[in-house]
């Protein structure tokens, strides 16, 4: 990937994001999301990055994490119908594992993800 597609790619993820609106307006019942992820590359058991992200009521709705590898086209993990899936259910707590879907990509990775979710 160029670094032209790639900052094309942000762009656009911002604008998803700005388009999402806020957290509040689409969970209104939620205090707060907590999104822990251990991310691995391909074949391989032992996690090289850990990344928390924490999302209240003014974050924006938007659950699609970004894939770490650099060569990766249009990748990530999207968790949106995992956390809409909770948010309906009322459930509090959920973890599992994503691998990442995008183009381009030899050495494609995976996450391992814990979400809790805090309601009001």
């Amino acid at each position: 990937m160029t670094g032209k597609q790639k900052d094309e790619e942000r762009r656009e993820r911002k604008q998803q994001r700005l388009d999402a609106g806020p957290m509040s307006d689409r969970y209104p019942q939620v205090a707060s999301i907590v999104v822990a992820m251990d991310h691995y590359k391909k074949g391989s058991g032992i996690s090289y990055m850990h990344r928390t992200v924490n999302f209240f009521p003014g974050s924006a709705a938007y659950f699609l994490m970004e894939c770490m590898e650099d060569k990766c086209i249009d990748g990530g993990y999207d968790l949106d119908s995992i956390i809409y899936t909770m948010v309906r259910g009322h459930q509090e707590s959920a973890d599992g594992e994503l691998a990442c879907a995008g183009n381009d990509c030899s050495g494609h990775r995976r996450v391992g993800y814990k979400i809790a979710i805090e309601y009001s």
